[in-house]
């Protein structure tokens, strides 16, 4: 057993760099809520130039951004579109029904991408009977998917699909960087692809709070006003978003790092007997099923230093992120050769 655990179960456990807590310490500060905190303001400023919208608003999480912009861009009866895999169905609370009041149209697609094709086939007709279709949500990377990630011109595809069909569309960026990273693409790609998008902060680029949600003015003005009912607004929110402005200026690049770290893995988990499918990553997220009863492996991993997190269905999650070097790569790699598993899975 090692003596200290490598903590693979997300890339939400990241803790900021020295420099990024010293860009926190030296941030000017003002009330958010009474009229504006300078550093946050710069942090809204810098994101939506960097992807192309009017404007931007700092919100606590991911979620709360992705809750917010559906609340826009829908109304109480209407139906949202999604990737039947998508983190705002499953990981959001139930938040679609709870806060938007909207049903939920899922559909289907290989490794978590939706086909532009089938759009027009989940289109309710415009009937009193049925809910009105108004809202496309596409994630990127599609965490439940294995962090697979849509190129740029698939998502154009479905943007030009969606508006075609009259729907507003809605990204969930929340690893964005990690899809541009991994397709060689940049932000100004997605420009104008979506009416709406919202980036994580605090997964790949190791910031301790924060998501960014955007999109024209009006609809930041909508936003913000449900951001406030929803106990969203901040004060002196700058300490927060000078990490967000530091991740943005700095932490991009490195993500790189994590593909390959995510792929020394991958590659070291086919080799093992106990081990019976993998998802090849496109990103920093790793998928993978056993022979044994997934919760046993769970926590045996566990047990000898590795921790994992599982996701149900018989997939278990290892993430690399900010946190885990090369060293503990190797480390890893060897913990998991020496383990022996016993096939505990019980039909």
């Amino acid at each position: 057993m090692t003596t200290e655990s490598i903590d693979l179960r997300s890339d939400t456990v990241t803790l900021p760099t020295v420099e990024m807590k010293k860009a926190m310490l030296e941030a000017p500060l003002g009330d958010d809520v009474i009229d504006k905190d300078p550093t946050t303001a710069r942090l809204e400023q810098m994101a939506a130039e960097i992807w192309g919208f009017d404007a931007a608003l700092f919100c606590p999480s991911g979620t709360m951004c992705n809750q917010i912009a559906i609340m826009v861009h829908t109304q109480p009866g209407d139906e949202v579109l999604c990737h039947r895999l998508s983190h705002i169905y499953w990981y959001e609370g139930g938040g679609i029904a709870a806060n938007a009041h909207c049903s939920v149209r899922l559909l289907d697609g290989v490794r978590g991408m939706i086909a532009p094709g089938s759009l027009s086939q989940n289109i309710n007709a415009a009937d009193d009977h049925h809910a009105r279709s108004s809202l496309l949500s596409l994630e990127n990377t599609v965490n439940k998917a294995g962090g697979t990630c849509y190129a740029v011109s698939h998502i154009r595809k479905l943007s030009d699909e969606a508006r075609r069909l009259g729907l507003k569309v809605h990204i969930d960026g929340a690893r964005i960087y990690n899809a541009l990273v991994a397709k060689g693409e940049k932000p100004s790609d997605y420009h104008g692809l979506a009416d709406s998008m919202s980036i994580c902060l605090s997964k790949g680029l190791g910031c301790p709070v924060g998501s960014l949600l955007m999109g024209d003015r009006e609809f930041i003005a909508k936003a913000r006003r449900i951001r406030k009912r929803l106990g969203g607004g901040m004060r002196q929110s700058g300490l927060l978003a000078a990490a967000g402005i530091y991740a943005l200026t700095h932490h991009i690049e490195r993500l790189a790092d994590d593909h390959r770290r995510a792929t020394d893995l991958a590659t070291t988990l086919k080799k093992l007997d106990w081990v019976t499918e993998v998802i090849d990553p496109e990103t920093n997220i790793i998928f993978f099923r056993t022979s044994a009863d997934p919760i046993h492996v769970q926590k045996t991993l566990e047990k000898n230093g590795i921790r994992c997190i599982y996701m149900g269905q018989g997939w278990l999650r290892m993430v690399t992120h900010l946190n885990i070097d090369d060293h503990q790569i190797r480390q890893c790699v060897e913990i998991l050769k020496g383990l022996k598993i016993e096939n505990t899975f019980i039909q």
